[in-house]
Parts: structure tokens; C-alpha cells; sequence
């Protein structure tokens, strides 16, 4: 069995009695619920209360949750909801295209995958959901970095690694990019990240109009591309998908 941290288990057990009792606990309280040493016990509060999740009141000197513990719980509803919105279309979209579709947001320095439907064949493939792709070179991530100020920085200040000779690296020459994807609405990777490879993604925006993550498809360059040129169909069929679930999130014109 996995060894587990003993500081992060009382930290754990620490937000789940704040949680779960009365809005605000003492230091006595705490530490005698939780079978702690009172000094144990408050090292690990000072730590919760400087990252944000644990506030203690001035007046009382009672510790209750912190706004960081809300604002993370609001990002995962918000990715849950964008998942669960997106769970029929994406499904829609890789049946009519033949390809696979995936759905990604932001996280950290890249594009977090959070759904993937397989391409509708007989052919082996692995499940990506909690992959992480490159914001430079790939569609889904082109389209975050055009739409979302925090990508872009992302993607601005971090190192653009080369995957392949199609990979662009020049700041100069990737915000030309963002410039024609926010022009047209999509973005599109042809064998920038994987040889073979080309995909196809458009924004997806909530009710207050922010981007919350996109929608795309990735296939074999030679089935997203015709006569050179990615097809239209796949194109018109990705941004429908893309309109479709910003619409079951609220948002207006798409």
C-alpha cells in the first residue's frame, strides 16, 4: 500500500471538520478534535491560512475556510458543467467527422484535456482525458492563447519548444496566428506538434461571454486534409460543436 503524508492527512482532516462543524473552531477546539498537539495544530492552520484556505477572525481568534478553498471549488464546477454540457456534442462531432474530439481548458502552463470521445472506428486507442497538451502547437491551445489573457501570457512566456520542423517558435510569427484564429474562429495545428497529425478547434464561451475552454478534433493529416487544404466540412462541423455548447452554457451569438 502507498505511504501517505501525515501533514497533508491532518490538513485534509483539518478543512473537513471546519467544513462540517460550526462556521468557526478555536485552536483548542481543533487540536482536540483532531487528537493534535495544540502547537501541531497550529503550524499546519498558519500554513492553510497563508496559502488562503483557512481565515481567522481578528476579533475571536477562530479559524474558518478561506475564499481560495471557494474559488477552487467554483473552477471545478465550472470544468464540470463544461464537460457534462459538452458530453452529447462531442459525441456528434466525432460521429460526423470520423475523427476524435477532445475538450480542453487552461491549467497551469497548457491545455488540460478533460473529455475525449475515440474516433468512431475499430482501430486500438488510449483514453487521454487528464493529458496535458502544449498551448504554442496545438489547436486547442492556439485557440486558449487567443482568447484567454492568462494563456496567452502562458503561452507568451513560456519556452516554445520545437516538436517538429512545422512548430512555430517565433513570438512574432505565433501571435500572427492568434491574430487570424480570433479572425476566423479556429485554430488549427498541421503536423506542428505530431508528425502525421493535424487537428481542428474553435472557442467555447460561457454566459459572461469568457472563454472557459475549446473543442477540437485530431486525425491523420491525410484524413483531415484534402488536396492540401483542411476540409471545410471538418472545419464547419467543429465550430457548430463549439457554438452548441457555448449556447447550453449561456452565452449568446454562437
Amino acid at each position: 500500500m502507498a505511504r501517505t503524508i501525515q501533514s497533508l492527512e491532518r490538513a485534509a482532516a483539518m478543512l473537513r471538520l471546519l467544513a462540517g462543524g460550526e462556521r468557526r473552531l478555536g485552536l483548542s477546539d481543533i487540536a482536540s478534535a483532531l487528537d493534535l498537539a495544540k502547537g501541531t495544530a497550529h503550524g499546519i492552520l498558519r500554513t492553510l491560512q497563508q496559502e488562503g484556505f483557512v481565515e481567522q477572525d481578528a476579533a475571536s481568534g477562530r479559524y474558518q475556510l478561506g475564499a481560495e478553498l471557494l474559488r477552487l471549488g467554483n473552477s471545478y464546477l465550472d470544468v464540470h458543467e463544461l464537460r457534462a454540457r459538452a458530453l452529447v456534442w462531442t459525441d456528434d462531432l466525432a460521429r460526423s467527422t470520423g475523427e476524435s474530439a477532445y475538450l480542453g481548458v487552461l491549467h497551469q502552463q497548457g491545455v488540460l484535456i478533460v473529455h475525449h470521445v475515440f474516433r468512431p472506428d475499430d482501430s486500438r486507442q488510449v483514453l487521454e482525458v487528464g493529458a496535458m497538451q502544449p498551448l504554442h502547437s496545438t489547436a486547442l491551445g492556439k485557440v486558449l492563447s487567443a482568447y484567454d489573457p492568462v494563456a496567452h501570457s502562458e503561452a507568451v512566456e513560456a519556452p516554445r519548444e520545437a516538436f517538429t520542423v512545422h512548430t512555430l517558435t517565433d513570438l512574432e510569427d505565433f501571435e500572427g496566428v492568434l491574430d487570424l484564429t480570433r479572425a476566423r474562429g479556429w485554430a488549427a495545428d498541421v503536423e506542428e506538434t505530431w508528425e502525421g497529425v493535424a487537428s481542428v478547434a474553435a472557442p467555447i464561451h460561457d454566459r459572461r461571454r469568457m472563454p472557459v475552454g475549446a473543442v477540437g478534433i485530431t486525425g491523420a493529416v491525410e484524413r483531415v486534409r484534402r488536396d492540401g487544404e483542411l476540409r471545410p466540412e471538418i472545419v464547419a462541423a467543429v465550430r457548430d460543436c463549439a457554438r452548441a455548447v457555448s449556447r447550453d452554457l449561456g452565452a449568446q451569438r454562437f
